[in-house]
């Protein structure tokens, strides 16, 4: 994996002491499936529930409701089907491999995290910190969101040919980055902690990145990850009001580049292609280097000790570095 702050991705292991669906009535006289432990290749007829503290492993499971992951509780779903929309509640976990969840999946101020992989869910919204504690975090592996990003916390990283089919929104999250992944609408990293880092993908829609604290790297050859090549973008792109370096190398943008208030001047590489010129800080060093894409459309890209009572190693999202550490592969 590629790495900005690789960590190795933390490794917790336990062994389930016991296996329990158990069914309860709700206040209303619906059934609800209560999850302690693990479930195989059964149809739950209604929603399941995994209760404050509790771990639920569930493998070929399909659950005709919604889920909800209550205070502490940790659901890790393999090769399964959810019909309604996945809930996780403060330090609650998701963590789904080979599982398609048909409606949005919502993680709460303070929620641990949702790891998806080779997955595919409708829109994920991950709240703000507020005066939680624990600062969440999404990591998304060859999956596709088929719908909104929306992230108000702690760490973004999309990676390895994940798709999102609508916007992505990030604002006020410790760091946002995307790599090999492909963005069919609009994207916006506001106020991130340690910046944004985006590498070998292709957003359709414009581009934002304001505000950022850490410094912005579009493509390679920046201070704050390694990768290969740099992304498309379909549309204007803008990086304004950044401090901690701005880097911008190997990019096709087919609309214009807008480089304003950042600190210190965005770095502009001769290499980008730059349809529409470049303003900004940088514009008289690049704008006579700028060149019109032809062709640019068809372009291919290469693209806490935390206890878990589950069958498996749960994997958390490789942790940004902070200035001056090890960014090198753990």
């Amino acid at each position: 994996m590629p790495g900005r702050t690789v960590a190795k991705l933390a490794t917790v292991s336990a062994v389930v002491a016991a296996s329990v669906l158990a069914v309860a009535p709700t206040a209303h006289a619906d059934l609800v499936t209560h999850c302690i432990g693990t479930g195989g290749a059964v149809t739950v007829p209604n929603d399941l529930y995994v209760p404050a503290g509790e771990s639920c492993a569930l493998t070929g499971t399909t659950i005709t409701g919604n889920v909800t992951v209550a205070a502490g509780g940790n659901l890790v779903v393999t090769g399964g089907r959810v019909s309604g929309e996945v809930r996780v509640a403060a330090d609650g976990y998701l963590d789904a491999t080979d599982t398609t969840v048909d409606g949005q999946v919502v993680l709460a101020a303070g929620g641990y995290g949702v790891f998806l992989k080779d997955a595919r869910t409708g829109t994920v919204t991950v709240r703000p910190k507020g005066s939680a504690t624990i600062d969440s975090f999404l990591f998304a592996e060859a999956s596709t969101i088929a719908g909104h990003v929306t992230v108000g916390a702690g760490e973004v990283r999309l990676d390895r040919g994940t798709q999102v089919e609508r916007n992505l929104s990030s604002t006020g999250t410790y760091y946002t980055d995307v790599h090999d992944s492909f963005v069919d609408g609009t994207v916006s990293v506001l106020n991130s902690a340690t910046g944004s880092v985006v590498c070998g993908s292709a957003v359709r829609g414009r581009a934002t990145f304001a505000g950022n604290l850490g410094g912005v790297q579009l493509g390679p050859n920046g201070a704050l990850d390694s990768c290969a090549s740099g992304s498309y973008w379909g549309a204007d792109v803008s990086v304004t009001s950044t401090t901690g370096g701005v880097t911008v190398d190997d990019n096709v943008i087919n609309g214009s580049l807008t480089a304003t208030g950042n600190d210190p001047a965005a770095q502009v590489a001769a290499n980008n292609r730059i349809r529409g010129g470049v303003t900004g800080d940088q514009a008289a060093a690049t704008a006579n280097r700028a060149a019109r894409v032809a062709g640019a459309t068809g372009r291919t890209l290469a693209t806490s000790g935390r206890r878990f009572v589950v069958p498996r190693r749960c994997r958390r999202p490789p942790r940004r570095a902070t200035p001056g550490s090890d960014r090198s592969n753990a």
